[in-house]
Order: structure tokens, then sequence, then C-alpha cells
């Protein structure tokens, strides 16, 4: 497991019971990755929220994406892709078999 403690680590001379709480069930990183990677981020989002959507690029950015999911242009991600392999000459591997008929369509 990432971030798996050592065999008998022994974390700030914690017991037993309370040291396999965090280190064995995986809670502790599970807390690291809240406070590091989401906690800050949605913390920020919610004081500064009027900040980012106050002027006219941010509405304009919101309405763009309104109207793309809503096209359903997103989903041509696909048709991105072939165009971006056959300017670079290079073709796409899949690990699924062929496709044929009815699949294609």
């Amino acid at each position: 497991m990432s971030g798996a403690p050592i065999e008998d680590a022994d974390v700030l001379n914690l017991p037993t019971p309370l040291a396999n709480a965090f280190l064995k069930s995986g809670l502790a990183m599970i807390l690291f990755t809240c406070m590091i990677g989401q906690l800050n981020t949605q913390v920020n989002a919610s004081h500064c929220m009027l900040d980012y959507l106050n002027d006219h690029f941010a509405t304009f950015t919101v309405w763009v994406a309104v109207g793309i999911e809503a096209s359903g242009l997103l989903h041509a991600s696909y048709l991105i892709q072939m165009i971006v392999a056959a300017c670079a000459g290079q073709t796409i591997e899949s690990n699924e078999p062929p496709r044929d008929g009815l699949a294609n369509v």
C-alpha cells in the first residue's frame, strides 16, 4: 500500500491500539490527503469565490463551458485524439480487440 508504515513502526511512542488505528487502517493517509490535497483548495474557494467570478472574463468562461457541455462537443475528445495522433504521425495503440460492424456505429 502506498504510504504504508514499515514493519513494527513506532510513532511518537503512541499506544499500540492508537498507532494501529492510524497506521494499519490507512486513516493517516486519508487525513493527509484531505489536509494537503483537498481541504486547502476548498477553503480557499469558499472564501474567494466571488473574487474569481466577479469579472466579465470569468462569466464568459462559465458560459463557454456551459455551451460546450450542452452541445455535446465535450464528447468529441476521441476525434481530437485521432487528429493529434495523425498530425504527429503516430498510431493509437489499444489493448482492446478491433471493433466490427455494429460497434463502429
